[in-house]
């Protein structure tokens, strides 16, 4: 054997010793990452960043809002919107507690009644627990408020009622005044045909004859 054969078989045999990658458990690995560090952000925005030597804020319990919540004051309104407009004038609705703009009116009742929203009013998603006293106080003022309501739709009622007898009363009395006047003129005279224009006219005098 030749030293070139020799050479040649020695290199067509020779081990490569270069890494080598597999594709597609590197694709793999890369979308493992890339979720992992999607559910990290996620979890990021949920939760806020707080260090583990800061005191655990103390939010307020959750309740009921004491305000109407406007969602017709700017319905058939034309707005003029450039680059330089204020979020809060832009369209749809404006929340100024989160600095955020929502589309439709669905969607900003949901936002306000979110966790995010009412964690930056402070105040967590539990509420006060009721006591039998104040359920009982709860009741006894919504009955309270029911009779008001009551008494306020009988008084109006009631003046409809009154409005409509003084309005037959005066009828009444309209109708008597007229009668009253008819009777002080007395009978209206009956007319006394001319026997001639009654000849005229072809009448003649009934059940009796000039013989």
């Amino acid at each position: 054997m030749s030293h070139h054969e020799a050479s040649g078989s020695g290199s067509a045999t020779a081990v490569d010793h270069r890494r080598k990658w597999d594709r597609e458990e590197y694709e793999q690995k890369a979308r493992e990452r890339l979720l992992a560090e999607k559910e990290a952000e996620e979890k990021a925005k949920r939760k806020p960043l707080r260090f583990p030597d800061e005191p655990k804020v103390k939010r307020e319990l959750l309740k009921a809002r004491e305000y109407k919540v406007d969602l017709e004051s700017k319905v058939g309104r034309t707005v003029v919107i450039n680059k330089t407009t204020p979020s809060a004038e832009t369209g749809g609705y404006y929340c100024d507690v989160c600095d955020c703009v929502v589309k439709d009116s669905i969607n900003f009742l949901d936002h306000i009644n979110g966790k995010n929203h009412q964690r930056n009013m402070g105040m967590s998603m539990k509420i006060k627990r009721s006591t039998v006293d104040e359920v009982r106080q709860r009741f006894a003022f919504k009955k309270a408020e029911a009779e008001i309501k009551k008494k306020e739709y009988d008084l109006q009622e009631r003046m409809e009622e009154i409005k409509e007898e003084e309005a037959r009363m005066a009828d009444y009395k309209k109708a008597k005044r007229q009668e009253q006047r008819k009777r002080k003129r007395g009978p209206e005279p009956e007319i006394q045909e001319d026997e001639d224009v009654a000849a005229m006219m072809g009448f003649g005098g009934f059940g009796s004859t000039k013989k």
